[in-house]
């Protein structure tokens, strides 16, 4: 695991080395192990290296026998040996045991197809001298970043938006239409980065530049096909699913450093620990991170599956006193980034590398296994189409009136809200209604006179063009391809990323196995969501794997307990933060609204602790980096 950055000059001057190295240094955390840098006239390439197989010789940037193709590679191949032996057997001469000259060679052999044969996550940039090419690829699931600018010029590219900052051309112009997006999305969704003229690589996408002429190209090369149904019986796609994800968790265990897991006691985290268990000869190692708050804990779960497998079993609790460390992150994820999971998920990180660099997770299941209750909420809330839009918004609206305010997300009142709100929904924006906590009407009310002039596209807008292209046939299939192409790569998966690479910590995710994806949009509906039963086939798949007490609990989540933090420990800082901070005086938000939401919750007459911890968010990324 790995951090890369590139520059390549279309008019042919020289690449700087100490611009490489400025670059590179950026994102040490990615890669404490090592540093790589490789220029010759107008290309260069750099590389950060976290040890994790061929400790020896696994070195880069590094290039195939001539010394024409070159690359920089961040990630894991988990069938590189495989395509090693393949690959010999065509001729092709190894002087490393590492899975990043299995990707040499292979381009050498297919070209841009290579990727076509990777199971694993990665990204890398690839430069050829002799066909003249750049040639960026990133994994099918998104699991590994690449981010990137371009003018007439030059190209360059990098793990993280960090690296790229250091260089004195990177376009700085704030992009309005990525900060709407955020607001309601709690991340920027891709192509778009906080930066116009600054891109990200879409998961599962190759781009080729072509050095003589300056074009670009770029393609899709995979999708989760959902409307590919698999001819099987409910107890063959058990056993099918048994058998593929076993072999995802046991080729994930490569590794010459130590290897962990973390565990939440949840039944993703809980089955991956036990398959682990399976191919262990020692105690797998596990990692749980709590709350004091209980509906926020889940230690208590984690020390039940920590037992029925007898792991090596460590935990630790978040202390909220600590702001320092949202500051801290919000500069390691380099733009507006606000799922409040990360302060978890980075801690629990930071306290794993005490003890191991690579831990597995089980991170995905709910995208592909329908595990998500807003799959629920969504499927149920259909039938109030047949109530006329105008009635149901009068009929909703007043029982949502007539309720007590929520005032905490995960109180019952906070579920019925969220319900109540999306029976009274349009179908096209029922979703994005379901999925934010900050909706189109209060942000033109928060936003101040830097948005006077912007015509929002709304974000819904975003989400539906990609409902609509989806494969699915049954309207929450449709739901679950779109989060596959949006939530994961957007949410999820950049979270654990920079989370666990800012502790240069390497996670590996069985269910993001792109053959346990493709498997379970293979199945039909009824076997993932059975009534209200969430992840069905996963659960019997395991059940003899998975403790009782665990299997009939309601599902948690991953959440922080932001309304009482708001409420008691970082009152004060919340006040002088967004009332005194730059999102004012610079009059991106409007003091008087904000000061408004600010009481309200305080005083516990609403919660407003998801707007105001984007809001706060934002604000420390201006601070940091405007």
């Amino acid at each position: 695991m790995c951090g890369i950055v590139g520059i390549v000059h279309l008019d042919g001057s020289p690449v700087s080395p100490v611009m490489l190295d400025r670059m590179n240094s950026a994102i040490v955390h990615r890669g404490p192990d090592g540093e790589g840098i490789w220029n010759s006239g107008s290309a260069g390439l750099a590389h950060r290296r976290l040890s994790i197989i061929d400790l020896a010789t696994g070195k880069q940037p590094l290039t195939n026998e001539d010394g024409t193709v070159w690359i920089t590679y961040n990630g894991e191949i988990y069938n590189h040996c495989e395509l090693r032996r393949d690959l010999e057997n065509k001729g092709h001469v190894f002087k490393t045991k590492c899975d990043t000259e299995v990707i040499v060679h292979l381009y050498e052999e297919y070209g841009r197809d290579c990727v076509l044969f990777l199971n694993g996550m990665f990204a890398f940039g690839i430069y050829d001298s002799v066909r003249k090419t750049l040639l960026l690829a990133r994994d099918r699931m998104g699991q590994k970043p690449l981010v990137y600018f371009h003018d007439s010029k030059r190209f360059v590219f990098a793990s993280e938006l960090q690296a790229l900052r250091k260089h004195p051309d990177m376009p700085r112009e704030i992009n309005l239409q990525a900060v709407h997006d955020y607001f309601s999305l709690q991340y920027i969704p891709h192509p778009d980065t906080i930066y116009n003229k600054v891109r990200k690589l879409p998961p599962a996408h190759i781009l080729e530049v072509n050095l003589e002429f300056g074009k670009t190209r770029l393609t899709r090369y995979w999708n989760c096909k959902f409307d590919k149904k698999g001819n099987m019986s409910y107890e063959e796609a058990k056993n099918l699913l048994r058998e593929k994800l076993d072999d995802a968790v046991k080729i994930r265990l490569m590794s010459d450093v130590p290897l962990g897991a973390f565990l939440s006691g949840g039944i993703d985290s809980t089955i991956i620990v036990g398959l682990m268990a399976k191919h262990s000869a020692m105690p797998v190692r596990t990692f749980t991170i709590g709350f004091k708050e209980g509906k926020y804990d889940e230690r208590g779960f984690a020390k039940i599956a920590a037992a029925r497998f007898a792991t090596d079993h460590s935990e630790r609790s978040v202390d909220p006193t600590d702001f320092s460390l949202v500051e801290k992150l919000v500069g390691y994820y380099g733009e507006p980034y606000c799922d409040a999971s990360m302060l978890p998920t980075y801690l629990l990180s930071q306290f794993t590398k005490e003890k191991v660099t690579v831990a597995l997770s089980g991170d995905g299941a709910d995208e592909i296994f329908a595990g998500y209750y807003r799959y629920l909420v969504m499927k149920y809330s259909q039938f109030a189409d047949y109530i006329p839009l105008s009635v149901r918004k009068s009929i909703f609206g007043i029982l949502s009136g007539i309720m007590p305010p929520k005032t905490e997300e995960r109180a019952f009142l906070g579920h019925i809200h969220r319900i109540l709100s999306a029976a009274s929904s349009s179908r096209d924006g029922r979703y994005v209604d379901i999925i934010s906590r900050f909706n189109e009407k209060l942000k033109m009310q928060v936003y101040g006179e830097r948005f006077s002039n912007f015509k929002a596209r709304e974000t819904c807008e975003y989400i539906n063009a990609i409902y609509s292209g989806t494969s699915a046939h049954d309207p929450i299939e449709k739901l679950m391809e779109t989060d596959i192409q949006s939530y994961l790569p957007g949410d999820i998966l950049t979270k654990v990323d920079i989370a666990s690479m800012a502790c240069s910590l390497e996670v590996r995710s069985p269910f993001m196995d792109y053959r346990i994806a493709e498997l379970a949009a293979s199945m039909p509906l009824n076997f993932k969501q059975d009534g209200t039963e969430r992840k069905h086939v996963l659960r019997e798949a395991f059940a003899d794997l998975i403790p009782a007490e665990l299997l009939k609990r309601r599902k948690l989540g991953f959440g922080v307990p932001l309304a009482s933090w708001f409420r008691n420990e970082w009152a004060g800082i919340l006040r002088e933060r967004l009332l005194e901070g730059k999102s004012v005086s610079e009059r991106y938000i409007s003091k008087t609204v904000v000061e408004r939401l600010i009481a309200e919750h305080q005083k516990s007459k609403a919660d407003h602790s998801y707007p105001l911890w984007a809001l706060l968010v934002f604000e420390l990324w201006l601070e940091k980096h405007y």
